[in-house]
């Protein structure tokens, strides 16, 4: 194999191969090397005085060097002849050539069907991760038919399209390579659906923000060590969101209603959010809230990121002061999971095509309704029912589990 040219490389491997003499020859051309203007002009060009038909085509360019790949059939008698013309292509390019031979008669190309997205997240992403990854696909008798980065920052995000396996089977050996890896994990069905319209429903506090809004007016309060112990054991699940829901509010009794709009200078949203939703809406998705939080709060947030629903709890005051009660039903897991329902009802959209993204106990109920369920920088429970989880403390890393590549989201954002 020669040495690596530091200006350009490729690699041509021709692999023609004939049955009888009825049948044609199928060729096998790869490109490799530094890439510039012309490249592709002159391959193609090549070929084009032969009785050639092309019957794939890929490129792909990494860190200015292209990858290049044609199939093609061609009549036995041109095999020789354009395999010499492309040794001349070679030379024109400044580039090596390795010719192989092997017999197949086939000319016709698979049609794959029941492909699966495999995306991966990290931080930083080790050669290990990547073969534990390939290692569960191929012990589940998938195979890897594409592997192409969607993202280099703020997170790595590779997505693999795998063939001939079933999504459960392999969702359930890769959410253990996930945990051992310290690697975000999300499998989607191939088609069409997975461009379809789709409805995103977020929790808010620590979620859609950094704070938990009660604990803020809690501070105010002087409970606020109190209220974030409640917070945090209801959080994992170990406390009826409800029950201690009311046992929070309790202690904020006595502070005046003007607090609902002086904390909302203390709340920041999480790192992509905004880049999530934009996103989103700029692509025709439907983006709702539902949160255990409180209305008067969360509305103004509401209305400056855009989003049209809104579901979430509301403080009881008489005479200008929290009575230290709440004002109408309480959404907890079971309220968020029939706010999604009924979200998706009012725009016409499965509930195949719905996201649910949460990190607490009180989560739960719509995760596990949702067609896909996001535990976003969770507890342990909530990572362990939904079938994603994102770790990266950024939102928009959700764009990349659904196929939107950062590129996208930036040509998004120029227009």
């Amino acid at each position: 194999m020669p040495v690596l040219s530091p200006v350009i490389h490729a690699n041509l491997l021709l692999n023609m191969v004939i049955k009888d003499k009825n049948e044609q020859f199928t060729g096998l051309i790869l490109l490799s090397g530094v890439d510039k203007p012309g490249i592709t002009e002159t391959l193609f060009q090549t070929l084009s005085p032969f009785a050639v038909n092309i019957l794939d085509i890929e490129q792909v360019v990494i860190r200015g060097r292209v990858i290049l790949t044609v199939l093609i059939s061609c009549a036995p008698a041109h095999a020789a002849a354009i395999e010499s013309d492309l040794e001349e292509c070679a030379a024109t390019l400044g580039v090596d050539i390795a010719s192989a031979f092997e017999i197949s008669g086939a000319t016709d190309i698979d049609v794959k069907k029941s492909l699966l997205h495999v995306v991966i997240l990290a931080q930083e992403l080790k050669p290990s991760a990547i073969n534990a990854v390939a290692s569960a696909i191929a012990i589940n008798d998938g195979n890897i038919e594409r592997i192409h980065r969607t993202a280099s920052y703020p997170v790595t995000a590779i997505e693999f399209t795998v063939s001939g396996v079933e999504q459960s089977k392999l969702r359930t050996e890769l959410a253990r390579v996930g945990i051992e890896n310290s690697i975000d994990i999300a499998i989607s069905p191939g088609g069409l659906m997975r461009w379809a319209k789709k409805l995103v429903v977020m929790d808010v506090d620590s979620t859609l923000i950094q704070q938990e809004v009660i604990e803020l007016l809690g501070a105010r309060a002087g409970k606020g060590a109190e209220i974030a112990a409640i917070t945090e054991s209801a959080m994992r699940g170990e406390l009826d969101f409800a029950d201690s829901l009311r046992a929070r509010v309790a202690l904020l009794k006595g502070l005046p209603a003007s607090v609902l709009t002086e904390v909302q200078s203390e709340i920041s949203l999480t790192p992509g959010a905004r880049t999530l939703i934009r996103t989103l809406h700029k692509l025709g998705h439907h983006v709702a809230l539902v949160s255990g939080g409180f209305e008067p709060v969360i509305a103004p947030l509401m209305a400056e990121l855009g989003i049209a629903h809104m579901r979430a709890n509301n403080l009881e005051i008489v005479d200008g002061k929290l009575t230290g009660a709440l004002s109408g039903p309480i959404i907890d897991r079971a309220g968020k999971a029939a706010a999604l329902r009924e979200f998706a009802a009012l725009h016409s959209i499965a509930l195949e095509q719905t996201i649910a993204i949460g990190d607490g106990a009180n989560d739960l109920d719509m995760i596990a309704l949702a067609g896909l369920g996001i535990a976003f920088n969770a507890k342990p429970a909530v990572k362990a029912a939904a079938d994603s989880s994102v770790t990266a403390p950024y939102l928009d890393s959700v764009l990349y589990l659904l196929g939107i590549t950062r590129e996208e989201v930036e040509d998004l954002d120029s227009l």
